[in-house]
């Protein structure tokens, strides 16, 4: 079992809920808890220099 972060004030892109995203930071997913749709996440190699 891995610890999720709730994303706060996000919508889903494909089903419009509001407040039911979630990030799983060890798999890099983003998983809505409204439709089930999953996303990758990844951060951007040389962001912020």
């Amino acid at each position: 079992m891995t610890l999720a972060h709730f994303l706060d004030n996000l919508r889903c892109a494909l089903c419009g809920t509001l407040n039911a995203l979630w990030l799983d930071p060890v798999w890099g997913v983003v998983e809505c808890q409204g439709c089930g749709q999953r996303a990758l996440a990844f951060p951007e190699i040389g962001e912020g220099e």
